[in-house]
């Protein structure tokens, strides 16, 4: 399978696990497992796959950030990098509406920092980190911290 059609399936399967996520309240049992667990689970194992597949056939590193750039000159590597941003941001996503529910605090304020994941990754989880500190009505359970 090309980096261009494994690109194409799996901006997609990210995208379904944030929605999934933005709507988690509806059946959140169900739905935070696959949106923050198994999907970034599967796009992480497409990522492992990757740079098994073309991290020995690409140039660069990460001594520089001129070798940085020539590592992600192969398109195999590219896309690899792409999907760790999927998987890790949707993880963080994830984390971030478990969290919050097992704070007590609103969805509605998950849905102003998920964009931020989705887009921006670690501002999303900075956001979130300042505004759990003014909205939570309890303690993290454990394993949800």
């Amino acid at each position: 399978m090309t980096p261009d059609i494994l690109f194409s399936l799996t901006s997609p399967i990210a995208m379904i696990g944030w929605v999934l996520l933005a709507v988690s309240p509806l059946a959140p049992r169900y739905i935070l497992p696959v949106a923050g667990l198994v999907l970034p689970g599967v796009l992480s194992l497409v990522y492992v796959a990757l740079i098994l597949a073309f991290w020995t056939s690409a140039e660069g590193g990460f001594d520089s950030l001129a070798s940085v750039m020539l590592l992600f000159d192969t398109p195999g590597v590219a896309l690899a990098g792409w999907v760790h941003f999927l998987a890790f941001d949707l993880f963080v996503g994830g984390w971030i509406a478990r969290n919050a529910r097992a704070l007590g605090v609103s969805h509605i304020w998950v849905l102003l920092c998920l964009p931020f994941t989705f887009l921006f990754g670690p501002s999303g989880l900075v956001l979130w980190l300042v505004l759990r500190v003014f909205l939570s009505k309890s303690t993290p359970k454990e394993n949800s911290a």
